[in-house]
């Protein structure tokens, strides 16, 4: 008896030490290292050798990564300060810090480690010339495509380099996610998601710091848009597969934009010019479908120029081969259109670009306008106010 009582106490021991050490093995296993920014370096400033707090959940050795660095090689668990190496007048995006430790045990170890990037900051020689010396570049254009938004604009004067602003929302100000260090009057923006539009601004930069933001340009990448690029304040998007005029419009609200209200010849010939493919035409939102004759925009607004815009039939009672004309005179229509399909039958009652000069023996007005069957599959133009 008095051995069972032995074997069973021993089985039980080993069963607590087993668990025990698995417990450990556990909380072991979960052991991690964190930093967090604590107090970020003041920008732009004209400390070369500011401070820079941070705080780690555990003790460790500092190294930095990027262009800043610093004497102090250790870090406590809780907050610590650090001071900079002398710095030169820029913008500072890219500097990193890493505490590391390694915890042993009797036949294992686990190297520990975190790090962070400190937010961007900006070293100038007068902060008081700090966003004064640089005028916003001009043009700002976002065209997207593929995951991808290509942006370019005038190069400034006097810029050593460029911040671009953006986000996923409008308003965009300096507060928003920032691109640092762009040395050229482009960038290309990549390994973006579908399915959301992209705000832009661009600012100039020099010694003296940051100049004024730039107008917005935006553009919008989904599955369903072949491309995107903004013109005078609005995002255009050419649609794919091809829908009917009906569903184009559908798509055109879920998207929150518009078929295109074309209020210009200028806007007309950047429409034609970046999205027009062949004569089978592009969706855009004149049409005639609550009464025969009567051409409307599809968003229903105008634009406060003198009817310019909402002058789709110009002279012509019933709008069959309109004399609308643009500003410099020249026609919105191809010649006899609109026609309702040159009969009368009532069923071409959408607008369409159509033609463009020089493509296809064409040598009318660039990009004029038809009339289409609405049931017809086109690609179409959605537009989006900014």
């Amino acid at each position: 008896m008095k051995n069972y009582l032995i074997y069973y106490l021993l089985i039980t021991l080993s069963i607590i030490v087993n668990s025990c050490t698995e417990g450990f093995k556990e909380e072991y296993s979960k052991l991690v290292m964190a930093l967090t920014e604590v107090t970020a370096i003041t920008t732009p400033t004209t400390d070369t050798t500011p401070d820079y707090t941070f705080s780690s959940t555990g003790s460790g050795a500092i190294t930095y990564g990027g262009s800043c660095s610093s004497s102090t090689t250790s870090a406590i668990s809780g907050n610590n300060t650090i001071t900079l190496n002398t710095l030169s007048v820029r913008t500072y995006a890219d500097c990193t810090i890493t505490v590391s430790k390694t915890i042993f045990t009797e036949k294992s170890e686990k190297k520990l480690s975190g790090s962070l990037t400190i937010t961007p900051f900006t070293v100038s020689s007068n902060v008081s010339e700090n966003t004064t010396t640089l005028s916003a570049p001009d043009n700002l254009s976002a065209s997207g495509a593929n995951n991808t938004i290509i942006l370019s604009w005038n190069s400034v004067s006097g810029a050593t380099s460029y911040t671009l602003y953006w986000d996923n929302v409008s308003g965009i100000d300096s507060s928003d996610n920032a691109l640092y260090n762009i040395t050229n009057d482009n960038y290309t923006h990549s390994s973006l998601a579908n399915g959301s539009i992209y705000y832009y601004k661009v600012a100039a930069v020099d010694s003296s710091g940051t100049g004024t933001l730039s107008s917005v340009a935006s553009a919008i990448l989904d599955q369903n848009i072949l491309a995107s690029k903004t013109f005078n304040g609005h995002t255009y998007a050419l649609t794919h597969p091809p829908v009917n005029w009906y569903q184009a419009k559908v798509n055109a609200t879920a998207f929150g934009g518009y078929l295109t209200t074309i209020n210009t010849k200028a806007e007309n010939t950047f429409l034609t010019d970046e999205f027009w493919i062949s004569d089978v035409g592009l969706w855009h939102g004149a049409n005639d479908n609550v009464s025969e004759g009567t051409w409307l925009w599809d968003n229903g607004t105008t634009s406060g120029d003198n009817g310019l815009t909402d002058d789709l039939c110009g002279t012509i009672s019933n709008c069959y081969n309109s004399d609308a004309k643009w500003a410099d005179n020249t026609d919105k229509w191809c010649s006899t259109n609109p026609n309702d399909g040159a009969n009368n039958n009532k069923k071409q009652n959408c607008g369409v670009i159509w033609k463009k000069n020089g493509v296809g023996g064409w040598s009318g007005p660039d990009g004029c306008w038809d009339d289409a069957s609405c049931t017809v599959n086109k690609k179409s133009i959605i537009e989006f106010d900014l």
